[in-house]
């Protein structure tokens, strides 16, 4: 395909399952960028995909994901396959210079990712990992009010996550040892450990535990784990299937208050952000329009337990709601 506009991201797609569609519809949407070619082993689904979201004729169907990247010219490409895939594909593009968006979690295992790093790097080709987490209305509000100090020194933070599977969950390729490389912690868990990396930074230690509750599976369908960073702050997690019903909650904890992200639309329900406001001393410091706290402890490097500039009692709440479209995919 001949694209005219020399700012125009040419972009490819391997995987056109539920992830590749979501991003196809973003990349249609875009001004910058067009979908030029689409691989998927029933290559109907490439051929669907590329008539609903590809730029017209010349887009091109390919059962061979080589065959797409040897072939077309292109600027990057999206990597949307099962665990299993994503590191030899991944590696393909990346040693040809294309650039990649890699559906999480990169790899079964580090080994797989720090090699995708290491050729992107000797090859001068960037690459992603799609964690759009990041960019749901409700936790990226938050993590700006925490980049501003709206709760002042971080804490701790804590989330849940989990789903029920549905019948013959089992028998699905999440499932699977092999091609899964894990259960649940790297089905959603990774998502929340890079939440908790971008709100706390990198963490020092950590302790973990998987379990098989109630699925006939040879991955884990919970896993638990406590981590803590340099600075002494901690996060808790528990990721699940055997949470039943869908659950999503997000809580970082400072010392001027808190903020807790429930829900990611669709079935996890209607996404907000409770943002809590420890009530101050009258003429000790106030609230300023972009959030932050002007008393010295709301930047204040250690816990400062002690302080005595707020008042007792619960803090003051405001909730926000974000209703729409699922627009995480879009960033």
């Amino acid at each position: 395909m001949t694209i005219l506009n020399n700012d125009i991201l040419k972009v490819g797609i391997i995987g056109c399952g539920l992830i590749g569609n979501k991003r196809a519809a973003v990349i249609k949407n875009d001004p910058a960028s067009v979908l030029c070619a689409a691989s998927d082993v029933t290559v109907i689904n490439a051929a669907v995909l590329l008539q609903q979201f590809g730029a017209g004729a010349g887009g091109r169907a390919r059962q061979d994901w080589r065959d797409m990247l040897n072939e077309e010219k292109l600027d990057a490409v999206i990597v949307a396959t099962p665990n299993k895939y994503l590191k030899k594909i991944s590696l393909w593009a990346l040693q040809r210079g294309i650039n990649v968006l890699c559906e999480k979690p990169l790899g079964r295992n580090p080994w797989e990712s720090e090699r995708l790093v290491k050729v992107a790097r000797e090859n001068g080709a960037l690459l992603k990992t799609g964690f759009n987490h990041r960019h749901h209305p409700a936790i990226f509000k938050a993590h700006d009010l925490v980049s501003k100090g709206a709760i002042g020194q971080l804490y701790y933070a804590r989330c849940i996550y989990g789903h029920g599977g549905r019948p013959g969950y089992e028998k699905e390729w999440r499932a699977s040892k092999d091609i899964c490389g894990g259960g649940e912690l790297l089905d959603q868990g990774v998502h929340v450990v890079d939440l908790f990396r971008w709100f706390l930074g990198d963490f020092e230690e950590t302790v973990g535990y998987t379990q098989t509750c109630y699925w006939p599976m040879e991955v884990e369908d919970n896993a638990f784990a406590i981590f803590r960073t340099s600075g002494g702050q901690t996060a808790m997690m528990h990721t699940s299937w055997t949470q039943w019903k869908n659950r999503f909650t997000f809580e970082i904890f400072g010392e001027a208050g808190y903020l807790i992200v429930e829900g990611l639309g669709g079935s996890y329900g209607v996404e907000k952000l409770i943002i809590g406001k420890r009530p101050i001393k009258k003429g000790d410091s106030a609230p300023i329009s972009d959030g932050r706290l002007t008393s010295p402890a709301a930047g204040a490097k250690n816990g400062g337990g002690g302080n005595n500039q707020y008042l007792g009692g619960a803090p003051e709440e405001e909730t926000l709601i974000f209703v729409g479209p699922d627009v995480s995919w879009e960033m």
